[in-house]
């Protein structure tokens, strides 16, 4: 990525870095890195939705150009970074649906940036929210299958 990342960005991107030289990149040890670095984020903050809102593209962001600079699997990375801040988003009270957007957006710019396929980081990304969404229950699962397919698509089906 040639700009520059914000310092939560910037925050996520070193501790994916942690994660992938500490553990050899493991799916687990990304979502969990994420998703701290977004509880640490939002915590204290009075309005939680809207920090979770514009931290979940940073961090994904972050944990995208980390894979990149270390040579992990970037399609690993937004699966389960996005996993990661879904999961916080919910246990912080956020609106999951709009942090899978957000986070589904961050990807796709994300790869974009450092000449990854854009497409197969949508793919990625999705799966990763909604896999997140389905451990946090069925609705909440529907609600972001058709959220995503809004967002992403541009249209309802």
């Amino acid at each position: 990525m040639k700009e520059m990342l914000s310092k939560i960005g910037r925050t996520a991107k070193w501790a994916i870095v942690g994660a992938i030289k500490g553990t050899g990149a493991t799916a687990e040890s990304i979502v969990n890195a994420t998703k701290d670095v977004l509880m640490t984020t939002v915590e204290g903050v009075s309005e939680v939705v809207v920090a979770v809102e514009r931290a979940a593209g940073q961090i994904v962001a972050g944990a995208v150009e980390a894979a990149s600079d270390a040579g992990g699997d970037i399609g690993v990375a937004i699966k389960s970074s996005v996993k990661g801040v879904v999961k916080g988003a919910s246990e912080v009270g956020a609106d999951v649906g709009k942090t899978a957007v957000a986070a589904v957006k961050g990807a796709t710019k994300a790869a974009g940036d450092i000449g990854a396929d854009t497409a197969k980081a949508i793919e990625n990304a999705t799966t990763g929210a909604i896999e997140a969404a389905e451990e946090i229950g069925t609705d909440t699962a529907e609600g972001v299958r058709n959220i995503l397919k809004t967002a992403v698509k541009g249209k309802k089906d």
